[in-house]
């Protein structure tokens, strides 16, 4: 009994400590000294130095995301997938087995305003690894043969993810809200469109997006940073500087809602419905970022968030619920997020809105702004401890264009917010009016009771557009 006690204490103890240097670890935070040269050609380059172990992560960011797709919708993330398929001196294969023989990663994405190309590689193979990266980046081949089965490979993707409405959702919520905006492009595409695409396709959009200048790479980790300017700079200095590096329509203003609005899509095999509800949001750039990360953490940014008290523990209509800002370069979207059984849809989407109402009218007190303050400064840091993490954080601070002031002063920012000012930004930030709903369920059984939320507009899944 005496053993068991003293280990118990032990484990306390343990547990105490190891709080008490995560709060001091949290306190202390501030990012990494690093380097930032840009070529002659545009190109943005940023060092960072980590010698605890022997590797090397590589991020880069390219100005070629779904934005700049136009009517060929899902070329951007059928390009960047495509990046893997070849290069001016390795086949596929040749390609993947260099880097399988020295264990280095490669990945490859587009999202929705930019292309990111990573990879972690072991220091003694920098050399190596470094100059299959400039290919894949400056001189892929998108091999004919390979990207035909790429190219099917993604259809047969395109058609499983409509089976599942939390797969695609976020699409047509994009096309819904920003309507004839660039912003509203679906990045997967369509089978149509997607169908269509050719090698020619692939090829053209790489030499109109794929440009160093715009384009930003990190690397982090063990290395010197004169010998690795050296060699970055030999590397891509040759790459040919673009004629653009921007649309100009991703630059229009993104226009408010006037009139709140309901899409609802049918799928009639639904035994749940899933729903987005909210508006337009912020761009990453806005002054009130980090205090609406600290408000959304008792809203609905976390598991004991009002949202998933009210929709999953206190009245059991689903298993999770939650609300986020989804910020851009220059727009945001903001949503409610959830799903529930057919027959509970529109008591799921009023206690959403009457969580959401709470918030407006009463705001949130003093002991619910200290919890969420601690939640976010405790989550903060371990956002960024790989080597990985901070490339992939100093490409995010070209794109989004913040600075480390935001890293080191996060902690200082998020302490400094009072309940006024957070009364300030629900006021501002969280939709009142004119609300945008996104529903897919079974039409049959809940249209009748969607249009008390707005005017409602009806897709059928099966069909292949958002």
């Amino acid at each position: 009994m005496k053993l068991r006690i003293y280990i118990a204490g032990l484990f306390l103890l343990f547990v105490c400590r190891s709080a008490d240097a995560q709060n001091t670890k949290a306190a202390a935070f501030k990012l990494p000294a690093y380097e930032k040269f840009t070529l002659p050609n545009g190109l943005t380059i940023y060092l960072m130095e980590q010698h605890e172990v022997p590797v090397i992560s590589f991020s880069a960011v390219l100005p070629a995301g779904a934005i700049y797709d136009d009517t060929q919708s899902g070329l951007a993330s059928l390009t960047a997938d495509a990046l893997k398929l070849g290069t001016k001196s390795y086949s596929k294969p040749q390609l993947e087995k260099e880097l399988e023989f020295v264990g280095a990663s490669l990945s490859t994405r587009a999202t929705k305003e930019a292309t990111n190309v990573s990879s972690k590689f072991a220091a003694k193979d920098q050399d190596k690894v470094l100059a299959i990266l400039n290919e894949v980046i400056t001189k892929p081949t998108f091999n004919s043969d390979e990207l035909s089965k790429l190219q099917q490979r993604t259809l047969v993707q395109l058609d499983q993810a409509r089976q599942t409405p939390r797969s695609v959702i976020g699409s047509y919520w994009d096309k819904f809200i920003y309507a004839g905006h660039v912003y509203g492009n679906p990045l997967s595409g369509t089978k149509a469109s997607v169908g269509k695409l050719t090698q020619a396709d692939l090829k053209s959009f790489h030499t109109a997006n794929y440009h160093p200048n715009g384009s930003a790479i990190a690397v982090v980790g063990d290395f010197s940073s004169a010998s690795m300017k050296a060699k970055l700079t030999k590397l891509f200095s040759s790459w040919q500087k673009g004629t653009s590096a921007a649309s100009a329509k991703v630059s229009e203003a993104v226009a408010a809602p006037t009139k709140s609005r309901v899409l609802l899509v049918n799928k009639d095999d639904a035994r749940e419905t899933t729903f987005y509800i909210g508006g337009i949001g912020v761009s990453r750039s806005n002054p009130d970022y980090v205090a609406l990360q600290v408000v959304n953490t008792v809203f609905g940014g976390r598991f004991t968030s009002w949202l998933n008290d009210a929709l999953r523990v206190n009245s059991g209509l689903t298993y999770g619920a939650s609300s986020a800002f989804l910020p851009q370069r220059n727009s945001g979207t903001f949503r409610i997020s959830t799903f529930t059984k057919v027959a509970t849809t529109t008591e799921a989407m009023d206690m959403a809105l009457r969580v959401l109402d709470s918030l407006q009218k009463n705001g949130i007190n003093e002991k619910s702004l200290t919890s969420a303050k601690n939640y976010v400064k405790g989550q903060f840091p371990p956002q960024f401890e790989t080597s990985g993490q901070l490339a992939e954080l100093l490409t995010d601070m070209f794109w989004y264009g913040f600075d480390e002031s935001y890293i080191n002063n996060f902690e200082k920012n998020v302490d400094g917010l009072t309940l006024a000012q957070a009364k300030a930004v629900i006021s501002k930030y969280y939709p009142k009016n004119n609300l945008q709903f996104v529903v897919i369920g079974k039409a049959s059984e809940i249209e009748p009771k969607l249009a008390k939320y707005g005017i409602v507009v009806k897709k059928e899944i099966k069909d292949d557009s958002f």
